[in-house]
């Protein structure tokens, strides 16, 4: 998504683009304190930050797939909410989902790519897995006992919103307009030139091949990714919907996407 704008293929008249790489859950903890400008985050953060963050319209929906929970063998589901998770962070979108179709099971955080490890050794009986291992985790020895994309496609119709790109609110709107139609930009240029985008986001892969990398990304990078539209907005508002109804959130914030 970002590769066009950090190799100066994409510009925005004005500004200079800094692109500092973190884990999600890391980029969700900084958004508390508004310290950067323009940063992705974990729908489920946005319920904390919306006051002073503006989401872009360009975002990460899956279509019927999104985070799972992997085991070492098959567990029940009545048991999942007894059973230790490895998470990668509390305050991700799949951490929140987890709460809507599991409960409150005891939970430890794991960095989102060591959470197949932990699994294995026997530090958590079931893991939280919301990167390429979605994918990959038969080949790792782990059983997918829960598929919490589905569940949501199942129960709603919609797609799953998982991440967005949110812009501080004190930037104005005229920079607001630009930063989202950068971007909008740079993912353009990418589905244009899929295989040199690749190549770069090859260098974060933690190992896979190239064709487990294609195959991963263009799961999340898809047409919700330039524009969220009626669906998209729909899909946020069901999901701050349902987290309202649970008692986990007190209000909806605005959805108001630039």
């Amino acid at each position: 998504m970002f590769y066009a704008l950090t190799a100066g293929k994409v510009t925005i008249p004005g500004v200079t683009v800094e692109h500092m790489l973190d884990d999600i859950e890391s980029l969700n903890r900084r958004a508390r304190t508004a310290e950067l400008e323009v940063t992705a985050v974990s729908f489920a953060t946005y319920l904390l930050i919306a006051d002073q963050y503006r989401m872009m319209d360009p975002g990460a929906m899956g279509l019927g797939y999104g985070p799972i929970l992997v085991a070492r063998a098959p567990i029940p589901r009545a048991e999942f909410e007894s059973r230790v998770v490895a998470s990668p962070g509390k305050h991700t979108t799949s951490a929140l989902l987890l709460r809507l179709y599991v409960g409150d099971p005891p939970l430890i955080e794991v960095a989102f790519d060591k959470i197949p490890q932990a699994v294995l050794d026997g530090q958590a009986d079931l893991g939280l897995l919301i990167h390429e291992g979605q994918i990959t985790h038969q080949r790792m020895g782990l059983t997918k006992v829960f598929d919490l994309g589905e569940a949501w496609q199942r129960d709603t119709g919609l797609p799953l919103p998982l991440g967005v790109n949110v812009m501080r609110r004190d930037l104005g709107e005229d920079l607001h307009r630009a930063l989202s139609q950068g971007l909008r930009d740079s993912i353009a240029w990418a589905h244009a030139h899929v295989d040199e985008a690749l190549e770069y986001a090859m260098r974060y892969g933690r190992g896979i091949d190239k064709e487990t990398c294609r195959r991963f990304v263009l799961m999340y990078v898809n047409d919700y990714t330039l524009a969220l539209g009626h669906d998209g907005r729909a899909a946020i508002e069901r999901l701050f919907g349902m987290a309202q109804a649970k008692g986990l959130i007190a209000e909806i914030p605005p959805v108001d996407p630039i």
